[in-house]
């Protein structure tokens, strides 16, 4: 079952390994990878917390606002582009058996699409995060970006 303390493990600081597909709607085009920098910190005692990517490799940063809804037990998760100034619809889950996925709906180059963002293999020392893309309403998916977290070195898991 979900909770408020779900996203505990990412407050912090974070080194980020990027992989993104120059296509985000072809799952035949070509990755490429990028660091980056991550800081996340809780707000409500935990129920939401606010963090920022730095993604020199592209000259942007990132928001996302995590938000619990203790009545409904699940998230929604809110990105902010730097680049755009651009709030994107959310996406809303929940956490089970170790995993968080969560969906939304989205515009892509004028295409609609499902989004699906999974949070896996959390800890306070890393954590995978992967986005996904629908054009068929979640019939299938294409793995368009994908991040491993790992602590930089001499910073304290949480």
């Amino acid at each position: 079952m979900s909770g408020p303390r779900d996203f505990d493990f990412l407050h912090g600081d974070w080194a980020v390994v990027n992989r993104r597909r120059t296509d985000f709607l072809d799952p035949g085009s070509r990755w490429e990878e990028f660091p980056g920098t991550s800081r996340c910190w809780p707000l409500f005692d935990g129920a939401a917390n606010i963090d920022e990517i730095d993604l020199p490799h592209l000259g942007a940063k990132g928001a996302t606002l995590r938000l619990f809804d203790r009545a409904a037990e699940r998230w929604s998760l809110h990105w902010a582009a730097s680049r755009s100034g651009t709030l994107f619809p959310p996406v809303t889950g929940r956490f089970e058996g170790g995993r968080g996925a969560f969906y939304g709906d989205d515009l892509h180059d004028g295409k609609g699409v499902r989004v699906r963002f999974v949070w896996a293999d959390t800890s306070a020392t890393g954590a995978h995060w992967e986005q996904a893309f629908s054009l068929d309403g979640g019939e299938s998916w294409v793995t368009n970006w994908t991040m491993d977290f790992s602590r930089p070195s001499g910073t304290p898991g949480r």
